[in-house]
C-alpha cells in the first residue's frame, strides 16, 4: 500500500492546481503549434496565447508587457542579467556589486564568478540583529542584488526602501531583485519598487517547471545576450567582406521582449503560467489559512524543548533545527513517515554560515494542505524526536 504523502515543501516547488494541469493538457491535445513561426489560425492562436500570458504576468507584478521576458526559471534570469550587464559595458572592472548573506546561490554566484575574473568587486550588505538587510548601513554602489525574501527565514525585505536608498546615493545604481520566494506570498509592484531587474520561477506559484520570468525595466536599453531564431528581425550578408577575415553578416534585433527570447519558447509551460497566476492571485488574497497552519505548527513544536526555531514568528516558512539530531537524519525519518519537507542549506549557504549552522529543517505549506495534516505532522515529529 502506498503511504500517504504529507507535502509541506511548497517553498521548494508548489504542487500544481487542477486548472494548470487542465490548461496544459488541453493545449497539448488540441492547440499546440509553434509561436512566431506560422501564419495558420492555430499558430496565430498560440501567438495570441503568449501575448495574453505576457500581459497577465505584467499585471501580476505591476509591469508593462514589453518588460516581461520568459526564461526557464529564476536561476536562468539571475545568470543572464550579469551577462547582459557585462556585454553592455555597464559592468566594468572595479564595479562595486553589493550582495548579502540572505541571497540564494543563483542570485550571488554569477557575480562571484565575475569577481574571480576581475570584472567586478563583490561586497556584502550587513544583516541587522533580526537578520534583515541593515538599513543603518548604506554606501555608494554600482549594482545591488536584493533578495526580497530569504528561502530560509521567510521574511519580506523592504525592497522599495532599499532601491530608493541605493539610487539616492548613486542615481545610476542598478538594482536586481530575486523574488523567487517573495512571489509566492505577497503582491509585487515593480513600478512602485522602481527596480531595474526582477526574476522569479513559475514552479514556485503552481506553474510547471521550465518557465520563469525576467522583468527588465528598460528592455530597449540592454543588448540581447542570446542569439538565434525569434530574436532576429533581419539578417543580411556583408557586401564588403570579400576575402577579409571578420563577420560575414549583419543583423537587426527584434524589438521588445522578443530580443531576449531566442529559440522556441516553453509554450506549454507558458499556458500553465497564466492559469497558475489566476490561482495564485486568489491564494495571496486569502492566505490566512496558510498562516494559521504555520502558527499552529510553531505553537505545537514550541512545546518540544529540543526544537530551536530559525525563522521568526509570522514568517512565511517554518525553519528549525533539533538539538542533538542531524538535519539529514530528521529528514530521513520524516520521509519514512510520508512527510515531504526540506532539509539542508536551502541553496543559501552564506546564511547558514552566518548562523553557524550546517543545515536546517524547513516546513512550507500551500493551498492544498489542511489543518488535519498539520496535526498529523506534529504527532510524527513528536515520535521522531522523543
Amino acid at each position: 500500500m502506498t503511504k500517504k504523502t504529507l507535502y509541506v515543501d511548497a517553498a521548494a516547488s508548489s504542487l500544481k492546481p487542477k486548472s494548470v494541469i487542465d490548461a496544459e493538457s488541453d493545449f497539448l491535445r488540441h492547440g499546440y503549434a509553434n509561436a512566431g513561426r506560422g501564419i495558420c489560425a492555430r499558430a496565430a492562436a498560440v501567438d495570441e496565447m503568449v501575448d495574453q500570458t505576457r500581459a497577465t504576468v505584467a499585471r501580476f507584478i505591476g509591469a508593462r508587457p514589453e518588460q516581461i521576458i520568459f526564461t526557464s526559471n529564476a536561476t536562468d534570469g539571475l545568470n543572464r542579467i550579469p551577462h547582459i550587464l557585462e556585454i553592455s559595458g555597464a559592468l566594468k572592472s572595479g564595479a562595486a556589486v553589493f550582495v548579502s548573506d540572505l541571497d540564494h546561490h543563483s542570485a550571488r554566484l554569477p557575480f562571484e564568478e565575475l569577481a574571480y575574473q576581475n570584472k567586478c568587486a563583490v561586497l556584502r550588505i550587513p544583516l541587522d540583529a533580526a537578520m534583515n538587510l541593515d538599513f543603518g548601513w548604506i554606501v555608494k554602489g554600482d549594482i545591488f542584488v536584493i533578495t526580497a525574501m530569504s528561502n530560509v527565514l521567510g521574511v519580506p525585505q523592504d525592497v522599495k526602501k532599499w532601491v530608493a536608498a541605493a539610487k539616492k546615493i548613486n542615481p545610476d545604481a542598478l538594482t536586481i531583485v530575486d523574488a523567487a520566494q517573495y512571489v509566492a506570498h505577497l503582491p509585487i509592484d515593480v513600478a512602485d519598487w522602481d527596480c531595474d531587474f526582477l526574476c522569479f520561477s513559475g514552479h514556485k506559484i503552481g506553474a510547471d517547471t521550465g518557465i520563469g520570468v525576467m522583468y527588465v525595466k528598460e528592455p530597449g536599453h540592454w543588448p540581447a545576450d542570446k542569439l538565434g531564431g525569434g530574436m532576429v528581425a533581419s539578417v543580411t550578408e556583408r557586401a564588403d567582406i570579400g576575402q577579409k577575415l571578420g563577420p560575414t553578416s549583419e543583423w537587426q534585433n527584434a524589438a521588445g521582449p522578443a530580443k531576449f527570447e531566442a529559440g522556441t519558447l516553453p509554450l506549454t509551460q507558458i499556458v500553465g503560467l497564466g492559469a497558475a497566476i489566476a490561482e495564485k492571485e486568489k491564494d495571496i488574497a486569502n492566505n490566512k489559512k496558510e498562516k494559521k497552519m504555520l502558527e499552529f505548527l510553531r505553537g505545537e513544536l514550541s512545546k518540544m524543548p529540543r526544537v530551536k526555531f530559525i525563522s521568526p514568528e509570522g514568517a512565511s516558512v517554518l525553519t528549525f533545527v533539533v538539538d542533538g539530531m542531524h538535519v539529514l537524519d530528521f529528514g530521513t525519518m520524516a520521509g519514512a513517515h510520508g512527510i515531504c519537507l526540506r532539509v539542508g542549506h536551502m541553496c543559501a549557504s552564506w546564511l547558514h554560515a552566518h548562523l553557524g549552522l550546517s543545515g536546517t529543517i524547513r516546513i512550507s505549506v500551500g493551498p492544498w494542505n489542511t489543518m488535519a495534516e498539520m496535526k498529523e505532522i506534529v504527532q510524527i515529529i513528536k515520535g521522531i524526536i522523543k
